[in-house]
């Protein structure tokens, strides 16, 4: 049987011995946990810790793989965790069978470049990297979504997170007793509306 091509993501945290590693790894096991369930119907293999700090899994599709990303991006802002990932989507080939358990025990030249691909990002300061159908224009795309996501400061997580839920900025300042006008400006200062422009642009990149 011929090896089949299939779309693996892997991720690690970037610096992560400069965090502290017992609330790190509770922090990162939440994280992956949480994506395995939410997205339980649309990995094939799914997300497993294989190091401390990295994780490697199998989805169905690259549109699937990049609403991960981000979707994990919007999770760790919503949990306020204090570390940032580094993530390759690669579309390759996986020679051995794909386990629906864990992602381990499969090999590939897929896997290996993919890995390859999240060794040589530790000198680059992007986060992320896809490699699959116009890639080119996906990943400018995904580096700008990067500049919004990497723009936010710590005590801004979670008004942005509240917007990104779909509140307004209106119901944002009850919660967060505020008045009405300054929430309405944070949205526009923020870029709330500029990330989520770029989060359509890319579906319809990958999906075009």
């Amino acid at each position: 049987m011929e090896a089949k091509k299939r779309f693996i993501l892997m991720a690690d945290v970037v610096d992560s011995h400069d965090k502290d590693g017992k609330s790190l790894m509770a922090d990162f096991q939440m994280l992956v946990s949480y994506t395995n369930k939410i997205y339980s119907e649309s990995i094939e293999s799914p997300l497993t810790i294989t190091l401390g700090d990295e994780f490697q899994g199998i989805v169905a599709s690259a549109s699937i793989g990049v609403d991960i990303i981000l979707a994990m991006e919007e999770y760790i802002l919503e949990e306020e965790f204090d570390f940032k990932l580094r993530y390759v989507l690669y579309e390759g080939v996986v020679e051995t069978p794909v386990n629906p358990d864990k992602a381990y025990e499969m090999l590939g030249s897929g896997l290996t470049n993919a890995r390859k691909r999240l060794n040589e990002m530790k000198k680059d300061t992007s986060r992320f990297y896809v490699s699959t159908k116009s890639s080119t224009s996906i990943n400018k795309m995904m580096k700008v979504t990067q500049h919004f996501i990497d723009s936010w400061h710590p005590k801004d997580r979670s008004t942005v997170s509240g917007f990104l839920q779909g509140h307004d900025y209106k119901a944002l300042a009850k919660i967060h007793q505020k008045d009405e006008s300054t929430l309405w400006r944070r949205r526009r200062s923020l870029a709330i509306d500029e990330y989520l422009l770029c989060k359509d642009l890319l579906h319809h990149l990958i999906n075009g």
